[in-house]
């Protein structure tokens, strides 16, 4: 059995159109009208119409984490995440962390305990390390192993970023400690 698009470009038919879809994406409390094809991941959204480019294309397979993004306070590979199916979600890049020009406490952690080298895997493992804590998964050394295995770092700052993670886990357990 032949290939449909090979088949229509031997055939002389033009290919078949591809449905466009309108959707209006909340990203960083700002609303975004968009047209995109239906097949357009979040990521591609993000970085290609909406020029928010903190996000990285690495593996596009949803296995090095580079593209981590927050959808409804979840951590989400945007890779792998349809635009279409973001609708109506309130998503927070990298670029939305920071508030009034202050860095978001894992921000300046990163940046304190020099956890990174190229850079390139940074703003995942920051999202990721965010929802981390969010979800109270940052007690032991041994859950932030685990559960930030899928962000990827081929310079291998992960014991710096352990170390950030660990600095803003008990700063909120502090805070929470004294409340």
């Amino acid at each position: 059995m032949k290939h449909t698009e090979t088949e229509t470009r031997l055939s002389g038919q033009s290919p078949p159109e591809v449905p466009q879809v309108d959707i209006t994406l909340t990203v960083n409390g700002i609303s975004h009208s968009l047209q995109v094809d239906t097949r357009v991941t979040l990521l591609d959204a993000l970085r290609d119409h909406l020029g928010l480019t903190g996000a990285k294309k690495g593996c596009d397979q949803g296995a090095c984490g580079a593209c981590t993004v927050m959808v409804d306070g979840k951590r989400v590979v945007s890779c792998l995440a349809l635009a279409a199916q973001c609708q109506g979600r309130e998503i927070t890049t990298i670029e939305g962390l920071s508030t009034d020009g202050e860095l978001h406490p894992m921000q300046a952690a990163f940046a304190r305990h020099d956890a990174f080298q190229c850079g390139y895997c940074t703003p995942g493992q920051i999202m990721s390390a965010v929802c981390l804590i969010e979800e109270g998964r940052a007690e032991t050394e041994e859950d932030i192993r685990e559960f930030m295995s899928g962000n990827l770092c081929r310079c291998g700052a992960y014991p710096n970023i352990r170390a950030a993670i660990r600095d803003v886990a008990a700063a909120v357990r502090d805070v929470k400690g004294q409340s």
